[in-house]
């Protein structure tokens, strides 16, 4: 077949395809029932296509995902590897499975399929997506969080960014064989929890922050009371003692609106053992800061910063969000915020970079080294002491140290 006439049969099949799609589309909306992926099949069935049975199977798979899931994108959101799919136009579409970016072969047809996805999951997370309200965030049943952006926002067209929430929660053993950190790291976590150490776990988009939090809340005493407080939920720790609460925002009016702050000031009516933000972000770091200084110990959350030396200044202007000025901001952090836990991302996949603990020094305050990951392996800073100390675990001489080149000091790496 030459290659003209195998681009034409191509062209005839996406037609073939689209007309099928309008005909099922048709024929299952026409019905009185809920759109469920029995009823596209008997809708295909039913159009006398003759497509064999694998080919009916096929079509019936393919349409489901247009009428009810991600489109051309569900095969990529199937994949457990698949944390992010990014949509840029027709023929950009990437994925991350842990270690960066990378181009998918899924394309569209047409800007217009994309925004009809967009527009489509959007709708099913309870809000509109038009030229009234381009920019619109909505979390969907199947674990997925939604961004879509409309023209001329986005000056390329219709913008889709998907984050997954797997339902599969890794345990801290897991996450050490896939390399997240050494089985000495995984310790001081353990013990970070068991002594209901207040923490935030820091580090840039897609480093892992959620999955590590999600795990390290799994090791909370069964009979705690974990309360989750996030913008979108993210987070499921494996614990029989879970409350989530999620924010909302305000109808078209601008009423009825319940940001992370009014949360954290509800939870704290609900008798937490720990007190989770999922992320801070905004104002609501004044809350969470005087519920870790009312007795609410062990909580803690995620901060979006570049290193956790960052982690003070980001506080101070998160602080600043509230009204807080930077002396207020250092006084609550001194007596709320005692570990610092940095996670990045390489080539080589997401990394506990380091373990700090939160200071106030000459130079003011800061986050203090304990343990530090470098290419030659993990070494110790001049908080590890101090560390160790609150965590029950021996601070070592150097030459008693375990024999292990991660945790080693190296030659000429300071902390």
């Amino acid at each position: 077949m030459s290659r003209f006439a195998e681009g034409t049969r191509r062209r005839q099949g996406r037609r073939l395809d689209t007309v099928l799609l309008e005909t099922v589309r048709e024929s299952v909306l026409a019905g009185n029932g809920p759109v469920t992926p029995s009823t596209v099949a008997a809708a295909v069935q039913a159009s006398g296509r003759l497509l064999g049975t694998a080919g009916a199977l096929e079509a019936a798979e393919s349409i489901n995902a247009e009428l009810n899931g991600l489109g051309p994108l569900q095969h990529l959101a199937q994949d457990p590897s698949v944390t992010d799919i990014f949509v840029n136009g027709p023929d950009s579409v990437w994925l991350d499975r842990g270690k960066g970016l990378e181009r998918s072969a899924v394309h569209f047809d047409t800007e217009q399929q994309i925004r009809s996805l967009a527009t489509r999951l959007v709708s099913a997370g309870g809000r509109r997506l038009d030229d009234g309200s381009p920019c619109v965030d909505v979390r969907l049943e199947g674990g997925y969080r939604v961004h879509a952006v409309l023209a001329p926002i986005s000056t390329a067209g219709t913008l889709l960014s998907i984050r997954i929430r797997r339902e599969e929660v890794f345990t801290l053993a897991e996450l050490r064989e896939r390399g997240m950190f050494s089985e000495h790291v995984e310790s001081v976590l353990r013990a970070i929890v068991a002594h209901k150490l207040s923490f935030l776990i820091s580090g840039a988009t897609g480093s892992g922050k959620t999955t590590l939090l999600s795990t390290m809340l799994g090791l909370s005493h069964p009979a705690e009371r974990l309360v989750l407080i996030e913008d979108a939920a993210e987070l499921n720790p494996v614990h029989p003692h879970v409350v989530t609460l999620e924010s909302r925002h305000g109808n078209l009016e601008g009423g009825g609106a319940l940001d992370l702050g009014d949360l954290v000031r509800q939870a704290l009516r609900m008798r937490p053992d720990r007190l989770i933000v999922g992320e801070c972000r905004g104002a609501e770091v004044r809350e969470l800061l005087t519920a870790l200084n009312t007795g609410h110990t062990g909580g803690g959350g995620t901060i979006h910063a570049n290193t956790a030396e960052a982690v003070p200044a980001r506080l101070v202007a998160l602080g600043a969000l509230a009204g807080l000025n930077a002396e207020a901001v250092r006084l609550q952090v001194s007596s709320a915020l005692d570990v610092v836990i940095h996670v990045d991302r390489s080539s080589s996949g997401r990394k506990v970079a380091s373990i700090g603990v939160v200071a106030d020094t000459r130079a003011g305050q800061k986050v203090v080294p304990a343990l530090s990951w470098s290419r030659s392996g993990m070494t110790y800073g001049p908080a590890w002491p101090g560390l160790a100390a609150r965590l029950s675990l021996a601070p070592l001489e150097v030459d008693d140290y375990p024999q292990h080149d991660d945790l080693l000091p190296q030659a000429g790496d300071g902390p």
